[in-house]
């Protein structure tokens, strides 16, 4: 297959659907009251100064769903895949209407990281900055359902299980701050993986994987002009985890690149840890949102909105045609050098500060 076929097709397509989803989806919100008025949600996280609809996860899940019909067979994986994404989106519409727990979210977010894994996709080894490799894929338990014998990789599924749900709650939490960051920064990641899938095109089973990612692109592209400065619809909990979801995914069948997605997404990874870090140091839960993240902190250097989504998205580019030539060593070394520097960074931030 081409370019045209494995990337920009689907990549144009799932932009197009997206782009029309989002003002059915912005009525939809103002008719079901998923509506984000600061004035009542005075949370010390939220940023925006009018009332913004929620709910845009669900137009991107909408434009992923019809762009993956259309280009992609349906199998055993992907039916995992969708069911997961599927169960995220409704989780997440929910959480617009509701503001769910934190803790029904996390136990929902393990149940749809769970689908894919069910399906057969899991973590059988990652490569070993220091050589060689590290195998997960012992102990096996094998038994008998559904009229076959089925193989639970237990290691394998387990850091898979983790690397999904982290995954998606660390975007959501460092990576949607402001209008326009998560859509960019997520479109530019997926952009990267198809890159990356792209380089291993003799292999026919990477064709669905490169597709896939030109489709998670596209859908959060069409999305990005109503998300960015004004913004019209939010991405929320449903855009932010179905992101991360997807993203986890696809890192691991890009043939488990999880250090190349990491360096791409190093800067909202490494500042929600930070920030975890700094809430469980205060005796704070550290699933509850503050103004400790580093878009916050930009904000309060007097940063716009606009201008630190474009921090994020040049960055994140940075970072991710940096990653495509980087071997596993160098990625964890650029990890902890990025990891360093922002703490620097953010030291200075706080020590400055008027």
């Amino acid at each position: 297959m081409d370019i045209t076929s494995l990337i920009i097709a689907p990549l144009v397509t799932a932009t197009v659907i997206s782009f029309l989803a989002a003002p059915v989806m912005i009525r939809l919100a103002n008719i079901f009251g998923l509506i984000d008025d600061p004035k009542v949600n005075k949370h010390p996280k939220v940023i925006h100064t009018v009332p913004t609809a929620r709910g845009g996860g669900g137009g991107i899940f909408i434009s992923i769903l019809i762009t993956t019909l259309l280009f992609l067979p349906i199998d055993g994986h992907l039916k995992g895949i969708l069911a997961g994404a599927l169960l995220i989106t409704v989780l997440g519409l929910l959480d617009d209407k509701y503001d769910l727990n934190p803790y029904v979210r996390l136990v929902t977010q393990i149940i749809a990281a769970a689908c894919p894994i069910i399906a057969g996709i899991g973590i059988a080894y990652i490569t070993n900055p220091l050589g060689g490799i590290i195998d997960f894929s012992d102990p096996r338990v094998s038994f008998f359902m559904l009229g076959e014998v089925r193989t639970l990789w237990i290691i394998s599924d387990v850091v898979a299980l983790v690397w999904i749900v982290t995954l998606m709650n660390f975007l959501n939490m460092g990576a949607k701050g402001v209008a326009g960051q998560l859509s960019g920064v997520v479109a530019i990641a997926a952009i990267i993986i198809a890159m990356l899938s792209l380089q291993f095109s003799a292999d026919i089973a990477e064709w669905s994987v490169t597709i896939l990612a030109s489709i998670l692109a596209g859908a959060f592209l069409g999305f990005l002009p109503w998300h960015v400065e004004p913004q019209k619809i939010m991405p929320s909990f449903s855009g932010s985890n179905l992101a991360g979801y997807l993203l986890g995914v696809l890192s691991i069948l890009t043939t488990t690149k999880i250090g190349t997605l990491s360096v791409v997404l190093a800067i909202p990874l490494i500042d929600t840890t930070y920030t975890i870090i700094g809430r469980i140091l205060k005796g704070k839960s550290p699933v509850w949102g503050d103004r400790g993240h580093l878009h916050h902190r930009l904000l309060d250097r007097g940063w716009s909105t606009t201008k630190i989504a474009y921090f994020y998205w040049v960055v994140t580019m940075a970072l991710g045609f940096a990653a495509l030539h980087l071997n596993t060593y160098a990625k964890l070394t650029t990890i902890g050098l990025l990891a360093i520097g922002l703490l620097v960074f953010l030291i200075w931030i706080q020590l400055t500060k008027k």
